[in-house]
């Protein structure tokens, strides 16, 4: 039996049921029996002309309230409304039932389903938050995330383009309490599991020496603001050594330094000065079979 219908006969079920306030009056059919001064319909979400001001229903639904507050079965009508059916909605969401207005019942659900657990609590993660983590679609980007590192391939496994899926991993930092800006792959991942949202059989494929932006955006602006807080390249270029040619290694030579007594020396500016060459010097000699001419 669900909760819901063991709530019903419960109230039904009760030796005072009979006389509850919202019953109608033996004497007055249309009158209730917990006050003949309210109609029995003042209980139901809208009267049958439906053209009530709302003033007038403020003032109906207040004398319900205050005949509920004398009822017998106040507790258990209580409990039914605030029951939920299989899919997860209010038995009762409308009209007055226990002395609560639809509003205040709707409340309390929501109430009830944003309870946190002490780890979550701590994190400040409600379990709608976690509950929306759990969707189809980011549970495939969680997934892929875990077993790629590159954007294109977690796309390509969770079945989506890449901005989509980048799209679903900046949510994914959002809801799990993280910095779009400055989480990393690894930091996302950590959370999915601490919250129970990633299984943990689940195999994380490592990041490497440089860590992976959690949610990468199309331009690189995102990755450039990560690697202001990480050293993303090494000290020194990476050498790759091959088989066979451990010979060709190439040793890196030390930097050299001034001595500390030229550390104040200066350049000094020497001025060369070439004398002018003359034009007899430049023309070869004159041959002497030419004469000069008149």
């Amino acid at each position: 039996m669900s909760s819901r219908n063991r709530a019903y006969y419960t109230l039904i079920d009760h030796r005072h049921y009979r006389y509850r306030g919202c019953a109608p009056d033996p004497d007055q059919p249309d009158r209730a029996q917990g006050d003949v001064s309210v109609s029995v319909n003042a209980w139901l979400p809208f009267t049958e002309d439906e053209q009530e001001t709302p003033t007038a229903r403020n003032a109906r639904q207040a004398a319900a309230q205050r005949v509920c507050g004398a009822c017998p079965v106040l507790a258990q009508c209580r409990a039914y409304a605030l029951s939920e059916t299989d899919d997860g909605r209010l038995s009762e969401p409308e009209g007055v039932w226990g002395g609560m207005l639809p509003l205040a019942r709707h409340r309390d659900l929501v109430a009830r389903r944003t309870v946190k657990t002490p780890a979550e609590a701590a994190a400040g993660i409600d379990a709608r938050r976690l509950a929306e983590c759990r969707t189809d679609q980011k549970q495939a980007v969680l997934r892929s995330l875990a077993a790629h590192i590159d954007e294109e391939l977690v796309a390509y496994g969770a079945g989506m383009d890449v901005r989509t899926a980048n799209w679903h991993r900046s949510l994914l930092c959002g809801l799990l309490g993280l910095d779009k800006e400055r989480a990393t792959r690894q930091q996302l991942l950590d959370a999915a599991r601490a919250h129970d949202v990633l299984p943990t059989a689940v195999r994380v494929a490592p990041d490497g020496p440089v860590p992976i932006a959690a949610a990468p955006n199309t331009d690189g602006s995102r990755q450039r603001r990560l690697a202001r807080g990480h050293r993303l390249m090494p000290a020194r270029p990476i050498q790759l050594i091959l088989p066979g040619y451990e010979h060709l290694l190439r040793v890196p030579r030390p930097r050299r330094t001034r001595p500390a007594h030229a550390a104040g020396r200066q350049l000094r500016v020497v001025r060369v000065v070439v004398e002018a060459l003359t034009l007899d010097a430049l023309l070869p000699a004159t041959p002497a079979i030419l004469e000069p001419v008149a």
